[in-house]
């Protein structure tokens, strides 16, 4: 299968070039948190956290989203130190060791400035730059890339009986207003990447819905990231908890490359790759050759 070349973007900011589209990138999350769904807290402290991040590096991530604010499901707030103080010392760190981009997953606008600051070079906003009218004017004064992720409602409330009449319809919407509300502000739109938001104010059936019909979002003309790792739809089927659904995971991922995702945002590194790596060379006909 030939890839459409309005399938491929290619994004330039700072000394980076990130290409998508011509292979699928692997994007390892790092929940510097006590309370993350997935991971239970194993890299809150600092020596553990960077530790992960260089582990996740050399199994071939392409980019590194560190957080410290856990979004899932009723979920406590975070103070804005707490937050900074568990995130900027892990990115200082790896920025220093690793080459590929430090994302910085926050819907504050100072964590976020700290974070480039301190060496990230990418935000992950999941309120789409909403939360924070700040972080709009952020992004467009340091022209980094900014993923916009559609979620009903805040985490604490989101997945309190979510309806929608057409979920994949009504998640384009959102996620085409949040682009051009985020160009308004001065954000470059070859930057822009969009994720429509597993597990954030949808249900089940909205979950497998959005992964079987992700090719539809090709018409928004945007990269596209899919988080669907170790999400609670997955134990659904499987009936397992969160750190043993990394097969349903890969399962799903290899599903989203065939439908179209640019980016899958995983906790096993490891496994991520090879299943991208498969999956690619079925959808695309071969083996790319290193970069």
């Amino acid at each position: 299968m030939t890839v459409p070349s309005d399938d491929t973007f290619a994004l330039q900011w700072q000394d980076k070039v990130l290409l998508l589209g011509k292979r699928t990138r692997v994007m390892g999350v790092l929940n510097v948190t006590p309370d993350s769904f997935s991971d239970g807290g194993r890299y809150l402290e600092y020596d553990a956290a960077v530790e992960h991040g260089l582990r996740m590096a050399g199994e071939g991530a392409d980019i590194l989203d560190i957080g410290g604010e856990s979004t899932r499901p009723y979920a406590d707030d975070v103070s804005e130190q707490e937050e900074l103080d568990r995130v900027i010392p892990v990115i200082r760190s790896l920025s220093k060791e690793i080459r590929i981009p430090i994302s910085i997953d926050t819907v504050k606008a100072r964590v976020a400035r700290e974070a480039l600051q301190a060496g990230a070079s990418m935000i992950n906003d999941v309120s789409a730059l909403a939360f924070d009218p700040a972080m709009a004017t952020l992004a467009a004064e340091t022209g980094v890339p900014v993923i916009l992720m559609h979620m009903k409602g805040i985490p604490r409330t989101m997945q309190e009986n979510p309806v929608y009449e057409d979920v994949v319809s009504e998640v384009m919407e959102f996620l085409k207003s949040a682009e051009e509300r985020a160009v308004r502000a001065g954000v470059n739109r070859d930057l822009i990447i969009l994720d429509p938001g597993i597990g954030f104010g949808k249900t089940f059936d909205h979950n497998l819905t959005i992964i079987r019909e992700l090719r539809r979002f090709s018409v928004l003309k945007r990269p596209l990231l899919l988080g669907p790792s170790r999400k609670a739809f997955l134990g659904r089927i499987l009936g397992n908890p969160a750190l043993d659904r990394d097969n349903g995971t890969m399962a799903t991922i290899a599903v989203a490359v065939l439908n179209g995702a640019h980016i899958v945002r995983v906790h096993n590194v490891r496994s991520a790759v090879e299943t991208v790596k498969v999956a690619d060379a079925i959808r695309r006909g071969g083996v790319e050759e290193k970069e």
